[in-house]
């Protein structure tokens, strides 16, 4: 079974995107190829700020789409929290 994880990454414009993948590094690598999702295209380098590993693809999927509906002003937040509880 594939581990799908959810990630957030920070574009060269400070902007935050985030995806799904059950391959994370030749994920990253893509985006920073300019060959990922259209929106990192033209906004590269991007930098891994978070991870959230999931069973399943569906599980995956409906973190994203809840991830995706916060505020940016949410986003940062949870990312700065994600990376002060790694840091314990």
């Amino acid at each position: 079974m594939d581990k799908w994880v959810l990630y957030m990454v920070q574009c060269a414009d400070n902007s935050i995107y985030t995806g799904i993948t059950n391959n994370l590094q030749a994920r990253l690598e893509a985006h920073n190829a300019g060959k990922g999702a259209k929106y990192t295209k033209g906004r590269t380098p991007v930098v891994l700020k978070a991870v959230f590993e999931y069973t399943d693809r569906s599980e995956a999927s409906k973190a994203e789409y809840a991830f995706k509906k916060k505020s940016r002003q949410e986003k940062m937040r949870f990312i700065a929290d994600f990376r002060s509880s790694k840091a314990l």
